[in-house]
């Protein structure tokens, strides 16, 4: 059982020693433990501290590719390199690489196949009541979508059994972690979640530049994701959005036509009525559409599984 820890990094040269020390080398059930960084064109000396560290594998980014890239990147190496387990963890030391234990373990005993950790941010200190409050509201909102009960949803602490890798494909830009709990979700992937205590903060995130910029990020995401993988139920919701009110306006008229006998005076509300119904009918056809390379879509991922 080979277990290698990948670790995403951007300028990371003063904290990387304190994320590869403290990861554990010996952990029950596992045969062989690796490290990974993925450099993602870090202008300090990352690489460096890197070799100086031992760490068994370097990936080079040229230029800073981004989060998503580099997970993308990390996953696609440990896997070629024969990972049974994966376990993706932050260059800040935010996470406690001591827990990496807890945190394979229900791989190990068949219990899930993704695990995520929970940093029950309503217990950190540095977070501010806004940003416990968004992280919350994201976290639900993710249950909601995906009907996976993930109690911290951002969480970039995490474990993946090599299965569950093959069938994670990244598509957006931006960052990994909603996307792959959504995937996991369809993929009917089994996810878990072990409570974990985080280290003291040592730099400020550079994922995003301001907090609403990371909400609206976070929520076109979100949006991308699920009408990816539910497209009918997507537009579905938008064409009924439009049907009802134009239904409500037609029937509007209907009773002014015919209590009153005339509709004079209420054409506006016919007209408008007859364009909602219309747009309304198309954005359905555009989910029939839409459903129908999901189809495509799926049979893509499988040959992609395969060859991986």
């Amino acid at each position: 059982m080979k277990l290698i820890v990948m670790v995403p990094c951007y300028n990371e040269e003063q904290t990387l020693p304190l994320v590869i020390n403290s990861i554990p080398r010996k952990i029950k059930g596992i045969d062989q433990v690796e490290t990974m960084i993925i450099d993602d064109g870090s202008k300090d000396k990352t690489v460096e501290v890197a070799k100086q560290l031992k760490v068994d594998h370097i990936i080079l980014h040229s230029s800073n590719k981004g989060l998503a890239r580099t997970f993308e990147t990390g996953l696609e190496a440990c896997l070629r390199l024969g990972a049974d387990i994966i376990v993706n963890t932050d260059g800040d030391n935010q996470y406690p690489q001591a827990d990496i234990p807890r945190l394979v373990e229900p791989i190990l005993s068949g219990q899930a196949e993704m695990v995520i950790a929970d940093r029950q941010t309503s217990q950190i200190k540095h977070f501010s009541p806004l940003k416990k409050f968004l992280q919350n509201f994201g976290s639900w909102v993710v249950r909601v979508l995906s009907g996976v009960k993930v109690p911290d949803a951002v969480s970039g602490f995490r474990a993946y059994s090599r299965e569950a890798a093959q069938q994670l494909h990244i598509v957006t830009d931006f960052s990994y972690v909603i996307e792959t709990i959504i995937q996991a979700s369809k993929k009917k992937i089994a996810i878990t979640s072990v409570p974990v205590n985080t280290n003291p903060k040592t730099r400020e995130s550079r994922l995003f530049d301001s907090m609403w910029g990371h909400v609206k990020k976070s929520g076109s995401t979100i949006v991308r994701v699920f009408a990816m993988y539910e497209p009918l139920k997507t537009f579905t919701f938008l064409a009924v959005f439009m049907l009802l009110p134009g239904l409500f306006l037609g029937v509007r008229f209907l009773y002014f036509y015919f209590v009153n006998g005339s509709g004079a005076g209420h054409l506006q509300s016919l007209i408008l009525s007859a364009v909602l119904i219309i747009v309304g009918f198309q954005v359905f056809l555009i989910g029939l559409i839409a459903d129908l390379i999901a189809g495509n879509r799926k049979m893509m991922e499988k040959m992609m599984r395969r060859e991986k």
